[in-house]
Parts: structure tokens; C-alpha cells; sequence
């Protein structure tokens, strides 16, 4: 089976927009998954909430995978919201809603069984995925685009 990451919104959001400050972050990641031949899913999540402000078409769609939100994803969805709900207190989001969207993509990453990672520059997800790890093992890992690809994985950067 082939290795593959799950895109967060906030993925497709930085690399789409030229003007945003992790744009050449994203950037790399993406151009670094196609090199190294590693499966670009989207969750029809992120389609939706990309949709909120941007457009379908607007997706690079030759090198995406999709992922249906399916009702095992709702099992585990809902056992992972019950657990940030619980711990919200010491999630300590500055007043950021829980969305349940978090726990969907989220349920999604752990239950695909190619999905070993999830690609956010959501400083809220890292904090989720903390706790989902310590409670239940959540067993896919989390790339964080505000660090760059190089070092992420120990690369010399020569651009």
C-alpha cells in the first residue's frame, strides 16, 4: 500500500493564495509529495469548507485523491469529538469553537489505513491531535506547514 497525507483546508487555502505568508510552504509540501509519490487526498470536508470562499475548480484536482466521508468515519468522528469536548477546557483554544469539522477530517486520517499523515498549518489541530494521541492513540501524524519541508525532513535547502 502506498503512503499517503491527508490536506487540510488550511493547506489548500496557503497554496492557492500567492500572497499568503506560507504559500512557498505549501508549495514545497505539494511539490514534495508529487516527487516522492505520496497519495494527495482531499476529504469531501475540505471540499466543502474550501467551497465557504473559494471555488470547486480552484483545486488541484489531476493530483487528488478524495475521500467520501463515510458512516465508519462518522463512528470514529464522534468518539473523537466526545474527547475534545472533554478536554476543551485544557485545550486551551482562544475561544476558538470546536468545530466538528476537526473531528471528521480527523476520524477520516485515522481510519484510512494509507492516510499516515495530515497536512494542516492549524495551529488548533496540533493541540486536538495532542490530546486525540494521549486518550486513544490516534494513529496518523500531523505535518505542520508553518515548518518548512526541508526541515521537516532534513533537507538542505539550495533554492
Amino acid at each position: 500500500m502506498k503512503h499517503s497525507v491527508l490536506l487540510d483546508t488550511s493547506f489548500f487555502i496557503r497554496l492557492l493564495n500567492e500572497n499568503d505568508s506560507l504559500h512557498s510552504n505549501a508549495l514545497g509540501y505539494f511539490k514534495y509529495f508529487l516527487e516522492k509519490d505520496i497519495i494527495l487526498k482531499c476529504s469531501t470536508i475540505s471540499i466543502a469548507e474550501y467551497c465557504v470562499r473559494g471555488s470547486f475548480d480552484e483545486l488541484p484536482w489531476r493530483n487528488l485523491q478524495v475521500v467520501p466521508f463515510n458512516f465508519n468515519h462518522g463512528i470514529r468522528a464522534g468518539q473523537f469529538a466526545r474527547i475534545i469536548f472533554d478536554e476543551k477546557d485544557k485545550l486551551e483554544l482562544n475561544n476558538r469553537n470546536i468545530i466538528p469539522n476537526d473531528s471528521k477530517l480527523f476520524a477520516q486520517a485515522d481510519i484510512e489505513e494509507a492516510i499516515t499523515h495530515f497536512v494542516t498549518s492549524d495551529e488548533g489541530c496540533l493541540k486536538i491531535h495532542k490530546i486525540l494521541k494521549e486518550k486513544v492513540n490516534a494513529k496518523f501524524e500531523i505535518i505542520n506547514i508553518r515548518t518548512s519541508y526541508h526541515e521537516t525532513y532534513g533537507l538542505l535547502d539550495f533554492d
